[in-house]
């Protein structure tokens, strides 16, 4: 399983790479090897001002559709659009062209709240 070290992460399974004030995020390969073959993905909150663990969007897989968690306070001001045509880059490179969205974060102090990649291993037992 691939867990990326310079990364951080959710307990609802977001992974996020920090770069200044912005964030990318995205979903785990934990997070979409659970869900299985995604065919969408929802974001419907592009250019709005979020807090933390508010719904973004949704992400839909063959047998279920899942909430998508803010993990940081923030204005999101990019979705991957790539993801309309394909969504299944979440699965084929979640780390990577996979990417949902990019955050300008109102609060970066709320990072120290995320989890390492080895919190993130001992959550789902890696």
């Amino acid at each position: 399983m691939n867990i990326p070290a310079e990364l951080k992460y959710t307990k609802d399974h977001e992974w996020i790479k920090i770069d200044g004030d912005v964030a990318t995020v995205g979903i785990t390969d934990f997070a979409q090897g659970e869900l299985g073959d995604i065919v969408y993905v929802e974001v419907e909150t592009l250019d709005e001002t979020l807090d933390k663990e508010e719904v973004f969007g949704t992400v839909e897989a063959v047998k279920t559709v899942s909430d998508l968690f803010l993990p940081l306070s923030g204005e999101i001001i990019e979705f991957n659009e790539a993801l309309e045509d394909e969504p299944e880059k979440v699965n084929t490179d979640p780390y990577g062209e996979g990417w949902m969205i990019k955050i300008k974060m109102s609060d970066t102090s709320e990072v120290e709240g995320l989890m390492s990649d080895e919190d993130y291993k001992a959550l789902i037992g890696a």
